[in-house]
């Protein structure tokens, strides 16, 4: 069997067993973080390379005479050099399908969190107004009800799927818009003609060059001033500082992400700016952890062995 490196184990975090994976190689070998440099002597001697996020370059793959594998512990690959991978005989292999429960979960959350107006009346709250006023209860903020309401969902997978079926027993009524940028031939209704009807909109797509800001100040201002948004995909999909913009004129009626365009987002980011403002808005930023149940990052280890050893049937 196999040696192999996980150059990465932090992103799975403390709790999780690797028992599966360890079981299908001759030798384990564990390190938290790694950058790329180091990636380089760490994977000098092996024949299987672990790894979430960091980045295996055209550069690095070149001097890894040994690398046969490369298992990637999410579903993206945009971190690995696929030309140079397939250029000196490495497989990349990924998972997927690992958070489907995780997600839906996650998504459903900010949704509902949005249509209660939960960060207007939390920050109510922290300010005193509940405990001040004359009524038993506040009503400043009025709520959306989901049944009923018009769910787009852009992006039909797996994910999109399940977040369709979990809205349906609410009482929402779903449909899937077409593709971005395959409009013409698709059976499915356009987002442009969707959008003004839409209550809320959840994205389940990938980001490329027809979803890089797919919700722009243009189509914005189509919306219902009540609409929702959430997106659990990808930053960048959403024009975040037109939403931004959107939401402060009543444009749309809340927004929620669990991605921003670059993370973490050591440089801030105009959401971050807004909630540390404390701005009265309905915004929800989630730190990319839809994905995090202990369910789900387990369900990656389990994943990832099975790639081992399909690999090992495919090529032995």
């Amino acid at each position: 069997m196999p040696n192999a490196v996980i150059l990465d184990a932090q992103s799975l975090g403390p709790d999780i067993n690797l028992t599966a994976i360890r079981d299908a190689v001759t030798h384990l070998e564990i390190h938290q973080q790694s950058t790329t440099a180091q990636a380089r002597e760490r994977l000098a001697d092996a024949e299987i390379a672990i790894v979430n996020k960091v980045r295996l370059d055209a550069e690095t793959l070149s001097q890894l005479t040994s690398l046969r594998l490369i298992c990637v512990l999410a579903t993206g690959l945009n971190n690995i050099d696929l030309d140079a991978a397939k250029a000196h005989n490495i497989i990349v292999k990924n998972v997927s399908a690992y958070g489907t429960a995780s997600v839906s979960q996650h998504t459903l959350m900010l949704m509902l969190s949005l249509a209660n107006r939960l960060p207007r009346y939390q920050a109510d709250i922290a300010d005193g107004k509940w405990q001040a006023s004359d009524f038993f209860c506040l009503q400043d903020h009025p709520t959306l009800q989901l049944a009923g309401k018009q769910l787009v969902m852009v992006g039909q997978g797996e994910l999109g799927s399940e977040v369709a079926r979990l809205a349906e027993a609410f009482g929402m009524q779903v449909t899937f818009a077409a593709r971005p940028g395959n409009e013409q031939n698709d059976q499915r209704p356009s987002l442009d003609d969707l959008l003004p009807s839409a209550d809320v909109i959840s994205l389940h797509c990938p980001l490329n060059d027809a979803t890089k800001h797919l919700l722009n100040k243009e189509r914005l201002a189509k919306a219902k001033p009540s609409l929702l948004i959430v997106n659990c995909a990808r930053g960048g999909i959403i024009d975040e500082e037109a939403a931004l913009e959107a939401l402060r004129s009543g444009s749309i009626g809340g927004l929620a992400v669990d991605v921003l365009p670059a993370e973490p987002p050591k440089d801030g980011h105009a959401l971050l700016d807004a909630l540390a403002n404390a701005e009265p808005l309905n915004l929800i930023v989630t730190p990319h952890n839809a994905w995090i149940t202990p369910e789900a990052r387990q369900n990656i280890v389990g994943l990832t062995a099975d790639n081992i050893h399909a690999w090992q049937t495919e090529n032995h």
